[in-house]
């Protein structure tokens, strides 16, 4: 049981905790291991709408800033994946963005949205970056974390929003909306460059997918439709 007549879980978690100091103040460490252990709240992700990523994206009075929130959320990409992108990183003939050092130091590649891979030269001759795509006050620099999300904070304040969002939950919304659009799963999860499947099934529980009737595979064979 974690909740005795109204008491909350959090008060369950500060008794518990208080008791394992308590036991192996006293050297009972036999009692300490006995008492029950606390789970981690498993919590569905944040997730904004194609609509409200249109809104935010342009949102921004700055051009560098609305390239920054699409370009995140366009490769799923974690803050320091985006604050240390290179501008050598991004492959615009072969459509790619070369990820270098992700999590658990693993390179992998994502696709280029085409939509900025158009407006990717302009971005170059008016923000004029000289090693990082996304610099700081310092030229040659990355942004500091807080700045990026200054930018995304402010962009916020200026739509009908009301959720709690950070940079990440573009990547959140970024996996849904590739489920929403039929991407399989194991695809997400290579884009992402989740190591363990369980991580990305989450996106599973959050993403609105129609499911597919039943039918022959002798109709599909001869394309014969209902």
């Amino acid at each position: 049981m974690t909740q005795h007549e109204g008491q909350s879980l959090s008060y369950f978690k500060q008794a518990v905790y208080g008791l394992r100091h308590w036991f192996r103040l006293f050297d009972m460490e036999e009692k300490a291991i006995q008492m029950p252990s606390i789970k981690k709240e498993e919590k569905l992700p944040v997730v904004l709408s194609k609509q409200e990523c249109k809104e935010l994206f342009k949102t921004p009075r700055w051009f560098k800033h609305r390239y920054l929130l699409a370009f995140a959320y366009s490769a799923g990409l974690r803050m320091n994946e985006l604050r240390l992108l290179k501008i050598s990183d991004v492959d615009l003939d072969r459509k790619q963005i070369h990820i270098r050092n992700g999590k658990g130091k693993k390179d992998r590649y994502v696709a280029l949205s085409n939509y900025l891979s158009n407006s990717f030269k302009k971005y170059l001759l008016e923000i004029k970056p000289q090693n990082y795509l996304f610099e700081g006050q310092t030229p040659g620099q990355p942004m500091g974390e807080r700045s990026i999300q200054y930018v995304i904070n402010e962009a916020l304040q200026k739509t009908n929003i009301k959720k709690q969002v950070s940079m990440h939950t573009l990547r959140h919304s970024y996996a849904t909306h590739l489920l929403e659009d039929g991407i399989n799963i194991q695809s997400i999860q290579k884009a992402l460059g989740h190591s363990d499947m369980r991580t990305t099934m989450v996106y599973l529980h959050v993403a609105q997918i129609k499911p597919n009737l039943a039918h022959s595979p002798l109709d599909s064979l001869y394309n014969i439709q209902g």
